[in-house]
């Protein structure tokens, strides 16, 4: 039997494609490779269409959503320029409190806006900080104020009743703008 490296090329196919296993040229041609592309993408867009219907779900309801309402402290028990780390809305979403002076406190989630990182008050400077890249947030309105962080942490809605603080909600992103 003649070995296919030692036999001699025909003079029909002696041109530029004499070397090419047409065999396997056939496996993964150009039209095969398109369909295999279009076939990936068509996957990869219906994938994500539950995700999508997600976030728009989410999206239209989150005006109607609704928190519980949460006892953060006792203002007799705290001092102006304290903070207290509590969850809300739920166990794990770690948030923090400031007693800023009389009469004004804030809350924000406590998870800076670049990486998550959890934010401190500085008492001495009056700002929230995230030590991950020295991010600094406005404790007025929790917009970014030097750093990585483009938005503003989320601010939670507080209602002062009988002498305490309660956490009620949380503002949307638009409502912070």
């Amino acid at each position: 039997m003649e070995n296919e490296k030692t036999r001699p090329i025909p003079l029909k196919d002696d041109n530029y494609t004499h070397n090419i296993n047409r065999s396997n040229e056939r496996s993964l041609d150009r039209r095969s490779f398109m369909k295999t592309m279009v076939g990936a993408a068509g996957l990869f867009a219906a994938s994500t269409l539950p995700w999508g219907a997600l976030a728009a779900k989410e999206l239209m309801s989150s005006s109607s959503k609704s928190y519980p309402t949460q006892k953060i402290a006792n203002l007799s028990d705290i001092k102006p320029g304290d903070a207290i780390e509590f969850a809300y809305p739920g166990e794990h979403d770690s948030a923090l409190f400031v007693y800023v002076k009389e009469k004004e406190y804030k809350a924000y989630q406590n998870a800076c806006t670049h990486l998550r990182c959890p934010v401190f008050w500085d008492r001495d400077e009056k700002e929230l900080l995230c030590p991950c890249h020295h991010g600094k947030f406005d404790i007025a309105t929790g917009k970014p104020l030097a750093g990585p962080p483009r938005r503003p942490l989320p601010e939670i809605v507080l209602q002062e009743k009988d002498g305490a603080v309660y956490a009620v909600g949380v503002k949307s992103y638009e409502e912070q703008l």
